[in-house]
């Protein structure tokens, strides 16, 4: 699959225009600012794809992205923003968890994007529930991997790895700056 070929289809912000054709989608998901739409864009080599910030909260829809043809990218807004007001906060997390339990979603896995400076959080943990729960299978990816020196690294995807190891779930660290990791993290995200 070429995941170059990539384009922007549609931003949701309610229920009544989801995209629930036959193609499989892979949902991002994390807190705000922890590099989702930079994630997508380092994937799909193309910087201008999603639109990313440095300011948190940017995304407010879910946004689709059709990889070609074939399947949909799923950048969903992030959780946990706390400039945000509580009502936001709720709305934003309400359409997160309307996403990833929406049955006519063809949803194949969710990819849970995990800030490496800071490792998981509550908010990151719920979301792992939500993932057991509805038997969604999903992948962690620890990013901003270049923040952080090699030793400290290595034991936060350890630490990781043991907390998920019931779950049999693939941890990867990864930076949009230095992807060096990006061919393993494609595969996974596709297999």
């Amino acid at each position: 699959m070429n995941l170059r070929n990539a384009q922007f289809i549609k931003g949701i912000t309610g229920t009544s225009d989801i995209i629930n054709d036959t193609k499989y989608q892979i949902a991002f998901v994390g807190r705000s600012n922890v590099g989702k739409s930079s994630l997508i864009n380092s994937l799909t080599d193309n910087k201008n794809l999603a639109r990313s910030s440095s300011t948190p909260g940017r995304t407010r829809q879910i946004n689709f992205f059709l990889i070609d043809q074939k399947l949909y990218f799923v950048d969903l807004p992030g959780y946990g923003y706390a400039k945000a007001s509580e009502k936001q906060r709720g709305k934003i997390r309400g359409m997160i968890v309307w996403y990833l339990t929406y049955g006519e979603v063809k949803l194949r896995k969710a990819v849970l994007i995990v800030d490496a400076k800071v490792g998981l959080n509550k908010f990151d943990l719920e979301m792992i529930d939500l993932f057991r729960n509805e038997k969604i299978n999903f992948l962690v990816v620890l990013n901003k991997a270049d923040k952080l020196k090699q030793g400290e690294l290595f034991k936060l995807k350890k630490e990781v790895e043991i907390m998920l190891k019931e779950d049999g779930v693939k941890v990867i660290p990864y930076s949009s700056k230095n992807p060096k990791n990006k061919n393993e993290l494609s595969r996974e995200i596709l297999c």
